[in-house]
């Protein structure tokens, strides 16, 4: 897949998130105003922070599709990871909110009988932000893109959250006007777990955090099947948006020219791309096998 069909692919899933996001925050925005019910008015709040979070998505795909300039040599990926940082400070937000104001109910008893339309705004959302939800999540895991899947979390932390209201919604439809309330506290919950998800992910990112361990043995035994490499060693991996960026180092026989280190140096720069379409860069040091060397680093 190019460069360019995989930023398209990922715009395509957030700009039909976006508008269905826009059509649903209308929809409970009114069904709440009307259909006298708070927990909707508030999952229409909800969705509100979810229309600038997707925004905000989208912006920041423009920003990381650039490719690589002067003033940004290992590319504009990170945006989306800043994105996706974002998104969780969003989502967590939102279940504070949730929660202070659903326990402010139950204390000042502001219970209301909601009406059918409110039923219905609840349901339907369900459904929508559940298939949103699997649709962003599939294309984010096959772009490996930290923003589409921080955005797919987020859809599913709303399809969570019209579940308890539609439960809570129901119980005060019958009277019960404190399921409503109860509800929306027990969603917060996993409001605030998701959020701090998406958060430690992002953050992983930001700060370099490695690569998981199994990619890193599969590149491991890949380089060292090359013909001439004797070991792979110092290998490391971050993620640069839906991009990883490889270093590594070939341990390989000393009597070798620079010419033929070098080919084979590319040979498994070659076969790594081959592998791994989300490898944006591999960047390889050669050197002498079985002889005493000082690797020098200041990390």
């Amino acid at each position: 897949m190019r460069r360019d069909e995989r930023f398209d692919k990922a715009d395509r899933v957030i700009k039909i998130g976006f508008w269905v996001n826009a059509i649903l925050m209308i929809l409970k925005l009114s069904a709440g105003y009307w259909g006298h019910s708070d927990a909707v008015f508030a999952d229409g709040i909800e969705s509100a922070c979810d229309f600038v979070a997707i925004f905000a998505t989208m912006m920041a795909l423009k920003l990381g599709r650039q490719p690589y300039d002067a003033d940004h040599p290992y590319g504009h990926g990170r945006a989306e990871n800043l994105a996706a940082l974002f998104v969780s400070f969003l989502i967590f937000a939102t279940g504070v909110w949730i929660l202070f104001e659903s326990a402010q109910s139950i204390v000042n008893h502001e219970f209301k009988s909601p009406g059918v339309i409110a039923v219905a705004a609840a349901f339907a959302t369900i459904i929508i932000k559940e298939w949103l939800h699997r649709f962003s999540v599939k294309t984010g895991k096959i772009l490996e893109s930290p923003s589409l899947l921080a955005i797919a979390k987020d859809h599913r932390k709303d399809a969570v959250t019209s579940i308890a209201t539609l439960a809570g919604v129901i119980g005060a439809f019958f009277g019960l006007g404190i399921m409503d309330p109860l509800a929306a506290i027990l969603t917060s919950f996993f409001i605030l777990h998701i959020g701090y998800q998406s958060f430690r992910e992002a953050a992983h990112d930001l700060m370099d955090g490695s690569a998981p361990t199994d990619f890193l043995e599969e590149l491991q035994q890949l380089a060292e099947g090359v013909e001439h490499v004797e070991h792979v060693h110092e290998l490391r991996a971050r993620r640069s948006g839906q991009y990883m960026i490889v270093d590594l180092k070939l341990d390989m026989d000393p009597e070798m020219t620079v010419k033929q280190s070098h080919d084979i140096a590319t040979h498994v720069k070659k076969i790594i791309f081959e592998r791994y379409p989300a490898v944006g860069d591999v960047m390889i040091h050669i050197n002498p096998h079985e002889e005493e060397h000082e690797d020098l680093i200041r990390l």
